[in-house]
């Protein structure tokens, strides 16, 4: 059976508590949330919960039908990859001294990355994109001593004025 990977958005009520209700719907039903984001929207009784969910695409419909259903869900809908601006952020520690920093740096202004903290022994570099570009970053990097990584998640936005579909 062919398997999928959807990123889904959900606009909820902004109340303690809405993120265990999604979160344990996907749970007690044992499936797995690749990546999860979480903030304000704008109106600030509403959040946006983005999810990219693996599956079958039955499952993957029944699981956004589900979460439909709670009381707590003003609107769920899917985001087109090729109609939508989906990013995430990068947080990685590297072991850097004199020797390396230079290589470093250069490898950061290749990929656009920022250098967001520096000390004597390592340095923290920031970068924003897509999970591929992220992705070759880190690799790339995995020539020098990785300390630590701190990945966001997706978070997305369709493009241009529509916010969900059917609107």
């Amino acid at each position: 059976m062919a398997r999928y990977k959807k990123v889904v958005s959900v606009l909820v009520d902004n109340q303690p508590g809405v993120l265990t209700r999604i979160v344990s719907l996907f749970g007690r039903r044992g499936y797995n949330i690749e990546s999860l984001t979480v903030s304000v929207t704008n109106v600030p009784q509403v959040s946006r919960i983005t999810l990219v969910i693996e599956g079958d695409e039955h499952m993957l419909d029944q699981m956004i039908a589900q979460t439909a259903k709670l009381h707590v869900v003003q609107d769920i809908f899917t985001l087109d990859y090729d109609k939508s601006v989906v990013r995430e952020l990068l947080l990685v520690k590297v072991a850097a001294d004199e020797s390396n920093r230079g290589a470093i740096t250069e490898i950061a202004n290749v990929y656009k990355a920022k250098i967001v903290d520096l000390s004597v022994g390592s340095m923290v570099l920031e970068l924003t994109g897509e999970q591929n570009k992220l992705d070759g970053f880190l690799s790339i990097l995995g020539e020098y001593s990785i300390i630590e990584v701190c990945r966001t998640g997706i978070t997305a936005l369709n493009r241009g004025a529509v916010h969900s579909e059917g609107q």
